[in-house]
């Protein structure tokens, strides 16, 4: 069976540009272009599929929509993948931590070796990495930054009030 050429679209979001690629079948790769990123990859014009993951990304945005519905297909190691299959049991608007994370699954393992994986998840939002805080609540890495993460968590109503947030102060508690 030949492969199926990449697709991607581009949408924007509050936070900056999202690219979206993947296949006919599957969504690869969601992610925000930062400033001086330039899409570098031999993606063709965009297909149904990829054009449903952006009209999901809108109502998600807008604040019509807690769970996406398309099918994803993020390259990475077996142990990754299925840290990545754990994100999508966080709930829309709730938090859990790395050692919570860690403990779910099956077998459980160690909270450093779930944030790597976590930091290395390839389809921003709709694997919900931002959802995954500090055992003690505290905001921590995220690829796109930390503000990033706040005004996401702020978006599900995770967070109350975007003003208790230090996020110069990683250690200090996150009120939700």
């Amino acid at each position: 069976m030949p492969e199926t050429p990449p697709y991607s679209s581009q949408i924007d979001s509050p936070l900056g540009v999202l690219n979206i690629m993947g296949s006919a079948q599957a969504i690869e790769s969601v992610v925000w272009m930062t400033h001086g990123t330039t899409q570098t990859n031999s993606a063709t014009e965009s297909c149904p599929l990829i054009n449903e993951c952006a009209n999901q990304l809108r109502a998600y945005f807008d604040g019509r929509l807690t769970k996406f519905d398309v099918p994803l297909a993020p390259a990475g190691t077996p142990y990754q993948r299925r840290v990545w299959q754990g994100l999508q049991d966080i709930p829309y608007g709730q938090t859990v931590s790395y050692g919570q994370l860690s403990q779910a699954l099956q077998p459980p393992s160690g909270p450093r070796a779930v944030g790597s994986a976590v930091g290395r998840n390839p389809i921003a939002l709709l694997l919900p990495c931002h959802r995954v805080i500090g055992g003690r609540g505290e905001l921590t890495g995220f690829a796109w930054g930390l503000a990033h993460k706040a005004w996401l968590l702020s978006h599900e109503g995770s967070i109350l009030c975007l003003s208790l947030i230090h996020i110069s102060e990683p250690t200090r508690p996150l009120y939700i």
